[in-house]
């Protein structure tokens, strides 16, 4: 599933931030790096130079990794973001890890520019590492400890579950799968208006009790590996779980448990259409601050194409 890790890069130290990670990954989980450059045409006189960049990359690369895995440097010709989906997509590439931004800026690359374009178009898990200054040092320490694993009760939802079991198979982080529920109420006719009377606490209570029975159902394939599973239930306000709601609950509930990782499908039951411009995720992407893995379902990959 992760056999090969594809890293772009433009040259910034901001976009390397990246490299740490997929260094993780690849020395747990045995998995090839591929670190991606596009730039000019090879006829000019850049081109050598973006070669060097790589190229010096991947040494360093394999150095921090002890020759324990392959590291390939890449670089290609053409528009950064067409490359990367198409040499994503050609080559068995299991996940593509990048960060949020680099040379470009924050604003251009958050909205509308290389990344979203990617996670728009790609049929490829994405790991978004958020750029907010130069390159990090290498921790001492696991990057991927805690996972905090939103689902939201459908089907579409839970796509994400294989993916963060073959993760645990080898890293054995603690998992927390969270669902967000509604302090839902009764619409109540009064004469020509409606009132609104909130549940009772016992009627929240049974509502949270057969959330956490889904969530346990849910992790009965990660509890199976000996995974440490966690399951919580976060009542957000009002008669029911808005994209703004569910975001703010997922982004503050991974600051409250220090999450290493935040991993979700790119849609649920709010529906594909609205994936990128309002969705959950994008809401979590845009104000969290963690590290980000999107999964896209088959069926709403296929709609892209």
């Amino acid at each position: 599933m992760y056999e090969k890790i594809l890293v772009p890069l433009d040259g910034s130290e901001l976009s390397e931030i990246a490299l740490p990670y997929a260094e993780d990954l690849s020395e747990k989980l045995g998995s090839e790096i591929i670190l991606l450059h596009v730039c000019e045409p090879p006829g000019s006189e850049c081109f050598h130079i973006h070669q060097l960049y790589i190229e010096r990359l991947s040494e360093i690369t394999k150095e921090h990794l002890e020759g324990r895995t392959k590291v390939e440097p890449l670089v290609l010709p053409g528009n950064p973001a067409e490359e990367i989906i198409d040499y994503a997509e050609g080559n068995n590439i299991g996940l593509i890890t990048m960060a949020t931004h680099g040379r470009s800026g924050v604003k251009r690359w958050m909205l509308g520019s290389i990344v979203n374009k990617v996670l728009r178009e790609t049929t490829k898990p994405i790991l978004l590492i958020r750029a907010k200054g130069v390159r990090p040092p290498i921790p001492e320490k696991r990057m991927l400890n805690k996972l905090l694993v939103p689902l939201d009760g459908s089907k579409a939802s839970k796509v994400i579950l294989p993916y963060i079991e073959e993760l645990t198979s080898k890293l054995k982080p603690e998992v927390t799968l969270l669902q967000v529920i509604a302090s839902a109420h009764y619409d109540v006719p009064m004469g020509e208006t409606v009132a609104a009377v909130p549940y009772s606490e016992k009627e929240i209570e049974e509502l949270k009790a057969a959330t956490r029975a889904y969530l346990e159902k849910a992790g009965s394939g990660l509890k199976n590996k000996r995974v440490t599973v966690r399951l919580e239930v976060a009542v957000g306000t009002g008669a029911e779980v808005t994209v703004g709601t569910a975001a703010k609950e997922i982004v503050e509930f991974a600051d409250k448990i220090n999450a290493d990782l935040v991993a979700m499908s790119t849609h649920g039951s709010s529906g594909f259409s609205r994936l990128f411009f309002g969705s959950v995720a994008d809401r979590v992407l845009h104000t969290g601050n963690t590290p980000l893995l999107l999964v896209k379902p088959l069926e709403a990959a296929m709609e892209t194409q």
